[in-house]
């Protein structure tokens, strides 16, 4: 049951980020397991600086696409925000239920807790989430993609990052 588990999260590294293949043309974007990554990183680093738990945020950073191992990465233009939460739902429980519940059920509370934006830890995770995206899109752009094609991923940034902390980071680095 376990090497299932295991095997959609290597799943992910097969899964490329539709935005950057979508908007820009790109042909070999990064994978959702790199974002992840990224995305883990980064949150650690940032719950330290703004004295949260650590240890919870680094699981949810971990855990907060894995859905997508299952049913790909969706943009939001593509299908109503209640749907793909209902579709992430049923998903994760799917490749949850390959672990004993004892670990599964603290796992999906977790992840639930970051769907439902419900805690400070869930709140900054939306949040790097963002400031991710938008230093990926820093990355394209000095590989030479415009930054007109980029201005997107940076409004999108700009407009739903809530962290005073990461609004700062965000504006020293785009602009």
């Amino acid at each position: 049951m376990i090497e299932d588990f295991f095997q959609k999260v290597l799943e992910l590294k097969n899964i490329p980020r539709q935005g950057w293949k979508e908007k820009l043309g790109i042909n070999n974007p990064e994978s959702v397991a790199d974002h992840s990554y990224s995305t883990s990183v980064m949150s650690m680093i940032l719950s330290d600086l703004e004295g949260l738990n650590s240890e919870k945020i680094i699981r949810m950073a971990l855990l907060h696409d894995l859905a997508e191992s299952v049913i790909g990465d969706i943009t939001p233009d593509h299908i109503a925000k209640n749907e793909k939460i209902s579709k992430e739902d049923l998903a994760m429980k799917q490749i949850l239920k390959n672990l004993p519940s004892k670990i599964a059920e603290p796992y999906f509370e977790t992840w639930n807790e970051y769907q439902k934006n419900s805690s400070q830890e869930a709140s900054l995770i939306h949040d790097v989430d963002k400031l991710e995206m938008a230093f990926q899109a820093k990355f394209y752009q000095d590989k030479g993609i415009s930054k007109e094609k980029l201005q997107t991923f940076f409004n999108t940034a700009k407009k739903e990052i809530k962290n005073k902390n990461l609004r700062n980071i965000l504006s020293n680095f785009i602009e």
